[in-house]
């Protein structure tokens, strides 16, 4: 089910061609104010932040990420599935909240948006913001659509919702891989200021490769942060599309 999600979301999901806003965009558009940071004051226009994000959780490797993120001081934002994994892993959501962390919407079902009618879209969409509020009390405000694969419709039904669309700069191709080391290769590679990176924690070779990730960001100077703080003090706008 996920195996194209990050090869084809940035060729031919038309994503290139895309009215996407770029986080430093964010940040001109809003007041000068800092932005407070949940793991402490961040100001991304004066350090070089870089978001992680998990997409397609919670998995059996959740809670394992989770402790790794804990022992880091690393906040990250979780795109989460509801069907079969919100429903099966509800403490971990729950978790994930607790600990500081962004929890937004990969929808219910992996449907892509972009096939599927304006009923089903929102049912995908509404379904597994429900799930998230009743189980961490707030509603998500981000979404990123499966595989990268959005138009018009799905800008006006997110609006409609009060979601944002978040994508990426950075993929792993984990989907294709168990090899951390060559995960952990890929993100660097491609890491640069403002990125977002894209990983799914339910391949078993990700995980592993997340210590690594981190370590070495941080050497290279880099601030985690999520992607609501990436864009502070400017807030993501319902609607639009976020990409480095």
């Amino acid at each position: 089910m996920f195996v194209a999600a990050a090869s084809l979301a940035l060729s031919s999901s038309g994503c290139a061609r895309l009215d996407t806003t770029a986080p430093a965009a964010a940040r001109a558009k809003a007041a000068s104010a800092t932005a407070q940071a949940r793991l402490g004051t961040v100001d991304c226009r004066e350090v070089k932040c870089i978001a992680l994000t998990f997409d397609a959780g919670p998995s059996e490797n959740s809670a394992r990420l989770l402790d790794i993120l804990k022992e880091k001081q690393v906040p990250a934002t979780f795109f989460l599935l509801g069907k079969r994994h919100i429903e099966k892993y509800p403490e971990l959501v729950e978790r994930m909240a607790a600990e500081g962390h962004e929890v937004a919407s990969h929808t219910w079902d992996h449907k892509i948006l972009t096939r599927i009618t304006p009923a089903q879209i929102r049912d995908e969409l509404e379904r597994t913001d429900d799930a998230i509020e009743r189980i961490t009390g707030r509603r998500p405000t981000l979404m990123r659509p499966p595989q990268g694969r959005t138009n018009d419709t799905v800008h006006r039904i997110c609006r409609e919702l009060g979601l944002s669309e978040v994508l990426w700069s950075v993929t792993a191709k984990d989907y294709a891989t168990t090899d951390s080391a060559l995960i952990t290769k890929r993100v660097l590679a491609q890491a640069s200021r403002d990125g977002i990176i894209l990983l799914h924690d339910l391949y078993g070779g990700t995980v592993p490769a997340v210590p690594g990730i981190i370590d070495a960001l941080k050497e290279r100077g880099y601030v985690f942060v999520t992607v609501p703080q990436l864009l502070a003090p400017g807030k993501a706008e319902p609607g639009k599309v976020y990409r480095p």
